[in-house]
């Protein structure tokens, strides 16, 4: 008797560890891990290079293998898109990643979504994805400025913290954001501004949105332009983006990589100008020629910060858009976006105001 009255209560507190197990489990938020490759996966034959590595080298498996405390944050799973160095992006890897997105955020029971990535185009593929993801669940993109055989590597660090930004609630509506270093950025706002330090990723001006104090991520603004579930754009069923190209105002500038991009068929350009998005008079003329011939010119600025706004009446009579605060690179992104809903120069002068 006394056996089986034991082995109903070890019967008994087996359910019961099982039912808690299974109950904790359904507690914590669902997050997926889509892996494109980048520093954060990168391999190196020595632990202290930190440069001349294989970026991409490790799967997304190895990697969460390398943090099993994202487990205690979420229920967390992997997908490897590709195995790339960032440097090499493609479109056509943007719109994988934001189809992929939007069907895993469609089924219901993704709460979140971490992307690892490579540290050169991670901010660009962040505002692309915070025009063409339609969620307020949150996205983050994590990467690494050493790679995961380095010393002090830390993409572990950043991988935990961005599992930790895609599991909280405070996180949603905020747009797409980047977590490295215990910060948090806008997608909008976030750039790369050093080539070799951990702390490269800024909001120059505007700041951060927040940090990760001790695991908790903790918000002190938001960002005010649309995104996400409150972009007009989508991407699905398309295989492609309109053709447009940046070219760098400088001193001494001529017509020759404008007339170029012309050729070569593209249907925007980018002008990355001087000051307040000023463009040299030799490409003034050349660029009078695009519009000229239907194409989309935006004068943006190579200064970092501040914004674009009308400046010589020549622009304005040149039909030269505003590239607002938008770097050069992200003012790119939101023209080929544009591009795929209108031609119409006063709609895609108000995206730019918009986004």
């Amino acid at each position: 008797m006394k056996g089986r009255f034991f082995a109903t209560i070890l019967a008994v507190v087996a359910v019961l560890f099982a039912v808690t197990g299974i109950s904790s489990a359904q507690s914590k938020p669902n997050v997926v891990i889509l892996a494109t490759g980048g520093t954060i996966a990168g391999s190196a034959d020595s632990a202290s290079a930190t440069t001349g590595y294989k970026a991409g080298a490790l799967g997304i498996d190895v990697l969460l293998n390398a943090v099993p405390q994202v487990k205690e944050y979420a229920n967390v799973s992997g997908e490897q898109i590709c195995s790339i160095d960032s440097k090499d992006m493609t479109d056509e890897i943007w719109l994988k990643l934001a189809n992929r997105i939007n069907e895993l955020f469609a089924r219901g029971d993704v709460d979140g979504i971490v992307i690892t990535h490579g540290t050169d185009t991670l901010e660009e593929t962040a505002y692309f994805l915070n025009l063409t993801v339609h969620s307020d669940k949150p996205v983050v993109l994590v990467g690494a400025m050493r790679p995961a055989t380095a010393i002090s590597a830390d993409g572990p660090m950043n991988l935990l913290n961005a599992v930790r930004v895609a599991a909280s609630p405070n996180s949603v509506g905020k747009g797409v954001l980047v977590a490295l270093n215990d910060e948090i950025n806008a997608a909008r706002e976030v750039t790369k501004t050093n080539t070799i330090t951990v702390s490269t990723f800024k909001s120059p001006e505007l700041g951060f949105l927040g940090y990760v104090n001790e695991g908790t991520p903790e918000f002190y603004r938001t960002s005010t332009r649309r995104h996400t579930s409150d972009s007009e754009f989508s991407v699905t069923g398309r295989t492609s983006l309109p053709y447009v190209k940046v070219i760098y105002g400088t001193a001494n500038d001529d017509e020759l990589f404008v007339d170029a991009a012309i050729k070569a068929g593209v249907k925007g350009i980018i002008y990355a100008g001087t000051g307040n998005g000023s463009v040299h008079m030799n490409a003034e003329k050349a660029l009078a020629k695009a519009t000229a011939k239907g194409i989309v010119v935006v004068r943006s600025s190579r200064v970092g910060n501040g914004t674009v706004i009308p400046a010589e009446q020549s622009y304005i009579n040149y039909h030269f858009l505003d590239g607002d605060s938008l770097s050069p690179q992200k003012a790119r992104i939101l023209l080929q976006l544009a591009l795929t809903k209108t031609n119409d120069l006063a709609q895609i002068q108000r995206m730019f105001k918009q986004y």
